[in-house]
């Protein structure tokens, strides 16, 4: 911890994030949202359609995809958090929402399944081909193949994810190590291992993985390889970006609470794995978050409509749905 707590001692404080929403599970442009939260179809007109239709707007898909603009002091940067599942979906939903690729300096992946950067390769070569120069940063867990064991008992593997020599060879700079470190000249803490330390968030029993073609597929329920992503706003406090909370969102909050003892957690935003053979934590998962205090619990992705209602039940206000085409504004001024 010792080196966790000397990186989120230097995380910079912003004035602001801007957030915008290129891939999620769910399109829905009258989903409830934030006072911060602009729909889909005012951005979209603002970046230049004259007409609504099907055409003009962004498209859901299996998985996650944030782009987040950071500003400090007049300082701005520009992080992809996550690309999603598939190239051509997630390249028009950020053309739909005016992304200028060239703009997108790093890309930070939580972990590797395809569903969060199966577009990841198509998302480097539109960036080079703009001009630009992309970091991308993963860890070593993320390449080993994977698999779901149906209720069947089948065992069915899942796609493989780019591996480091592919994004490498098409351009980006790939920061490949386990540890936690701080991005953008410190606007953002992308952790290293989230600790498994609540007595019921031991993970999916369904998920396998291998180190290669040839050996046999072994349990893999806690995914260690999944990370988080975090920024501290001047006057909210902490903005936590969880992308599917396979290490349980209770751990995740925990893992927070310990880097930054003194700062509270504003948001949570991201998939929180509450659904499918994750429903069983949902009553845990509830409570144990009582204590954090959360302002805004911000769902996408794989929490699951059980488990969306029962926060909103407990949280009220509190809580909102993610829906791709949506943007936030993280500042005093707007929250």
């Amino acid at each position: 911890m010792t080196r966790g707590r000397a990186l989120a001692d230097n995380l910079v404080t912003l004035d602001s994030v801007d957030v915008a929403v290129l891939t999620d599970d769910v399109s829905d442009n009258y989903v409830s949202k934030t006072r911060f939260a602009v729909s889909e179809f005012a951005n979209v007109v603002l970046r230049g359609a004259r007409v609504i239709s099907g055409e003009a707007l962004l498209c859901a898909n299996l998985g996650f995809g944030l782009r987040l603009v950071s500003n400090a002091g007049g300082q701005r940067h520009t992080l992809l958090f996550e690309t999603g599942p598939e190239a051509a979906i997630f390249i028009r939903n950020c053309t739909a929402l005016g992304v200028g690729f060239r703009e997108i300096e790093a890309i930070a992946i939580t972990h590797g399944h395809w569903d969060h950067m199966a577009a990841l390769p198509a998302t480097i070569d539109r960036i080079i081909q703009q001009g630009g120069r992309v970091t991308v940063h993963v860890n070593p867990g993320m390449f080993n193949e994977r698999a779901i064991r149906l209720s069947s008992g089948k065992i069915i593997p899942v796609a493989n994810v780019p591996l480091p020599s592919e994004l490498d060879r098409r351009g980006a700079i790939v920061v490949n190590n386990a540890e936690d470190r701080l991005l953008l000249d410190g606007h953002f803490y992308y952790s290293g291992e989230i600790p498994r330390v609540s007595a019921f968030e031991k993970g999916r029993d369904d998920h396998f993985c291998r180190k290669n073609p040839e050996a046999r597929w072994e349990p893999d329920p806690l995914l260690l390889d999944e990370r988080l992503l975090a920024a501290k706003v001047r006057g909210l406090g902490l903005i936590v970006f969880s992308s599917c909370s396979h290490a349980g969102i209770v751990n995740v909050c925990r893992h927070v609470q310990a880097l930054f003892p003194d700062v509270a957690i504003h948001t949570v935003m991201g998939g929180l794995h509450l659904g499918g053979v994750m429903e069983r934590n949902i009553p845990d998962t509830v409570d144990a978050l009582r204590p954090f205090d959360i302002g805004h619990i911000i769902t996408g992705h794989c929490t699951g409509w059980r488990a969306l209602h029962a926060l909103a039940n407990a949280f009220g206000e509190a809580v909102s749905q993610s829906a791709v085409g949506t943007t936030y504004t993280f500042s005093a001024d707007r929250t």
